[in-house]
């Protein structure tokens, strides 16, 4: 096979390494962060004290106190995305420069491989057939199928009809969510000593199998490899618009973790030793039981690998509405992760503080959106009603004048208003679009439509995830909505036991926050914030409309301008004027 010439460094390391190559990954990045975060808290610390003078009773001081932590955390993750983006490039020079290294493989292409194609009213024709025409010696396709709706059922069927080499999978219920199914399926049928677990929309390259076996099989400290991904290029006009977004995310923050992290179990497109689960008992039945899963094999010693070079295709959420649905599911399983899991990683004795910094920061950063929800209430609404001073702002444009109300704060914020804040401030804020403005820096105007799209989709998530976040706390339990199931999973408990985006309940919430930021901007004369209201009433009108329809595709400019505006505007302040409170570095 010519194909297994083309290891790319980090897969050749891993296969070099085991126990080695995992406990000699770099702190280096983690080092640089924490050093930069506390040179930051010591720079600024003593003048964000300073501004709690400004508070005047009990309701802005809570505020106050909440800004100033906020915008520490904020700034730490800000920090963050700038070292994660500073160490991709350390990382890709160091593979070019190694790329010729000469690493002996045990090159056993023939052991029989399980490819556990799993579906749940979701059947994609073109994704189970890149698992049954896969270019290798011995395999076999079990489509682990828990649909409920007859017609999907089926077309599964109907598909292993056309193959001899593709089982159907069936179960009594659908305990335990895809962790379940995955269990059932390699306790009950699978016996090869690998296998590898496909979602429905996935495909597999050909050469998926003769490229990873026998790297994992060169390891017996290999867990697993994950692939690769990419997305699919056609498709829906939401998919074309946003899939460029995916592949630059997977460009610059998976392969780094090979040298400077932990490399995460991402549920599909991975090739894994079943010896793993079987000496730790399965899958937790999680709904993000992919990482768990990887906590779990890498606590008996076990790691797994990044494979940049074999590349998968997938596909983005075809609607809005889907787009919602995954958010919702990754929201309250990361909770539930974090609830249920968290405790044990950071007891973990054979997993590194590096490793764990690297498994916490991604996940805690999705129910920290609820705390940055209120964070914008705390010091967009709140401080402004309460101890902010209306004013007018006088420009003279030749011979006319221009006034312009803004809300003024007390003198002592003023210790925040200079240049050195507000570039921190703005580092933090444009941190996690670093990467695609490098990626796409040639091609400005795909750039710019692809900020004002994700700001539509991205930036006006924040009422979701907050309901979201509250639902997990009220209930401890998440629930595996299956992003691609058309036939229309409206709620099926309670409202705050599923959030589900189809509900009646989570639009009108979601419709009540526009209301609550409009008129916040409205009082406190924001037009950042009122790019943030426009937002959220959006998303929620998009839910069930074309994503392509021209008046939307209008309206998606409409919160990137104001946003991007109140921002700028908040610059006014290195002049001594204090135009938009949001605006000047409140935003993260």
């Amino acid at each position: 096979m010519n194909d297994l010439n083309s290891l790319t460094i980090e897969n050749k390391l891993a296969v070099q390494g085991n126990h080695r190559t995992v406990a000699g990954r770099s702190p280096a990045m983690f080092l640089f962060l924490f050093t930069a975060w506390f040179a930051a808290l010591a720079w600024f610390g003593p003048r964000l004290l300073q501004s709690m003078a400004a508070a005047s009773g009990p309701v802005s001081t809570f505020a106050q106190a909440y800004f100033i932590v906020f915008v520490c955390i904020a700034w730490l993750y800000g920090l963050y995305n700038l070292s994660v983006v500073f160490f991709a490039l350390v990382d890709k020079a160091l593979t070019r420069r190694r790329a010729s290294a000469d690493v002996a493989l045990d090159r056993d292409s023939t052991a029989p491989v399980a490819v556990l194609y799993t579906t749940c009213n979701d059947f994609v024709d073109a994704g189970a057939a890149s698992c049954a025409r896969l270019e290798y010696q011995s395999f076999k396709v079990y489509i682990l199928d828990d649909s409920s709706d007859p017609i999907y059922k089926r077309r599964v069927d109907r598909f292993a009809k056309s193959y001899d080499n593709v089982v159907v999978v069936r179960r009594a219920d659908r305990k335990g969510f895809k962790a379940g199914n995955l269990n059932h399926a390699l306790a009950n049928v699978v016996t090869e000593p690998y296998f590898v677990i496909a979602d429905s929309d996935e495909i597999l390259p050909r050469d998926f199998l003769s490229k990873l076996v026998p790297r994992i099989a060169a390891d017996p400290s290999c867990g697993f490899i994950q692939a690769n991904h990419q997305c699919i290029k056609h498709g829906t006009k939401l998919q074309r618009d946003m899939c460029r977004g995916i592949d630059i995310h997977w460009e610059w923050y998976q392969p780094l973790r090979n040298r400077f992290g932990f490399v995460m179990f991402l549920g599909h497109g991975a090739i894994l030793r079943k010896k793993c689960w079987d000496e730790t008992g399965g899958f937790p039945e999680l709904v993000s039981e992919d990482l768990a899963y990887a906590i779990s094999i890498r606590e008996n010693g076990y790691y797994g690998t990044f494979a940049s070079d074999v590349v998968c295709m997938e596909e983005f959420p075809s609607s809005v509405r889907a787009f919602r649905i995954r958010h919702v599911k990754w929201t309250r399983g990361t909770c539930e992760f974090l609830h249920r899991f968290a405790p044990r990683l950071l007891k973990s004795r054979n997993i590194s503080l590096t490793e764990k910094l690297d498994i916490l920061f991604p996940t805690a950063n999705l129910p920290l959106t609820m705390f940055f929800f209120l964070f914008m209430i705390m010091t967009s609404i709140v401080l402004p009603v309460t101890i902010g001073e209306r004013a007018l702002v006088t420009f003279e444009i030749g011979a006319n004048e221009l006034r312009m109300p803004v809300v003024r704060m007390p003198a002592a914020m003023n210790v925040l208003y200079t240049w050195d804040f507000y570039v921190m401030t703005l580092l933090a804020l444009v941190s996690p679009l670093v990467c695609f403005i490098l990626a796409m820096r040639r091609t400005p105007l795909k750039l710019i439509r692809f900020l004002v799209h994700s700001t539509s989709l991205y930036a006006a998530l924040a009422p979701l995830s907050t309901i979201c976040v509250i639902g997990y706390l009220k209930t401890r339990a998440a629930r595996f909505l299956v992003t691609g199931d058309s036939a229309g999973q409206n709620a099926k408990s309670s409202f705050w036991a599923e959030t589900h985006p189809d509900s009646v309940a989570t639009q009108r919430l979601e419709w009540i926050a526009a209301w609550i930021f409009l008129g916040g901007a409205l009082v406190s004369f924001q037009i950042a914030l009122l790019g943030l209201a426009v937002g959220y009433g959006l998303l929620a009108i998009m839910h069930n409309a074309d994503w392509g329809r021209p008046g939307l595709q209008t309206m998606t400019w409409v919160p990137f301008s104001f946003i991007s505006t109140g921002i700028a505007l908040g610059g006014m302040s290195l002049f001594g004027v204090q135009p938009v409170f949001f605006g000047f570095g409140f935003h993260f």
